[in-house]
């Protein structure tokens, strides 16, 4: 199997069908960018643009290694908001551009399920009517 050597000496498999999406995305980030700069009238984000990739599919410690390793290429530090129900994140900004990789924690992802769960439950009346001081009632729980 090919792996690839990051700076701090350790390798990291190289999966065969990642390579396929990582050769489109290359490809297209060059492809946009070239674009961009042959058509000036083309407006873009003045604040920039956020590629965040999403640790999917992992249990917690397979996902924050990941995120360490990832880290140690980007040359950053990582954020661990966890102990407060936040994130595990790696951020390197290129430019205007910032590289994201996120890993939500089981932890988090059945207490958003939990406090999201009710959402099948409400449904907005959206007819506008006016309130008491006259604006537009926006809706409200049936």
């Amino acid at each position: 199997m090919t792996t690839h050597t990051n700076p701090t000496g350790q390798t990291a498999p190289v999966v065969p069908g990642d390579l396929f999406a990582r050769h489109q995305t290359i490809t297209g980030l060059r492809a946009l960018a070239d674009f961009l700069e042959a058509n000036p009238a083309v407006p873009v984000e003045e604040y920039g643009y956020d590629l965040t990739f999403s640790v999917r599919n992992m249990d917690d410690a397979s996902a924050a290694a990941l995120v360490d390793r990832t880290a140690a290429l980007l040359g950053v530090e990582v954020t661990d908001d966890t102990h407060r129900g936040g994130h595990y994140i790696a951020t390197r900004t290129f430019g205007r551009v910032t590289y994201r990789m996120v890993h939500i924690p089981e932890r988090r992802r059945l207490q958003y399920r939990a406090e999201t769960s009710y959402r099948d439950n409400i449904t907005l009346d959206d007819t506008h009517q006016d309130d008491q001081n006259g604006d537009q009632d926006t809706g409200r729980a049936a």
